[in-house]
């Protein structure tokens, strides 16, 4: 014979497991999920299933990791190896525009270095553009031009 049950609301506001002649089976609940929980409880007593064992254990989604092996720590260097030679000589293969870019967004002190070198003594930062108006006019009269 089968039960029909409902999860109901008392005049207290709490939830209760009752029949389909309203009188009370199981509760009073706190919450809606505490009598539906109970609910599902009555319902599987019949079929004499033991509640699952709950263990202390904390819940790892995935698969658990295993300790890696002699073997496997080789193959991961070797393939890590091979990986960083693959990186170095697609680098050197890039254009050159590439590398530029590249240098300057890596090192930034290295650009300055090198526009510093670009510049000469020809840049605004040469001895040729420090020269006094004044020196200047002397040193011509001196030679008579």
């Amino acid at each position: 014979m089968t039960q029909i049950l409902n999860v109901t609301r008392n005049e207290e506001g709490q939830y209760q497991v009752t029949d389909a002649g309203g009188r009370l089976v199981d509760g009073p609940f706190e919450t809606n999920a505490a009598a539906w929980k109970a609910l599902d409880r009555l319902d599987n007593q019949d079929a004499n299933v033991p509640d699952k064992r709950r263990s202390n254990k904390p819940v790892l989604w995935g698969e658990p990791q295993k300790g890696k092996s002699k073997k496997q720590v080789r193959r991961e260097k070797k393939i890590a190896a091979k990986q960083e030679h693959r990186m170095k000589v697609n680098a050197a293969k890039a254009p050159g525009w590439v590398r530029t870019v590249a240098a300057v967004k890596f090192d930034p002190a290295g650009e300055r270095k090198f526009r510093d070198y670009k510049l000469g003594t020809f840049g605004a930062a040469s001895e040729v553009k420090r020269i006094d108006p004044a020196t200047y006019l002397a040193e011509k009269a001196a030679r008579g031009e």
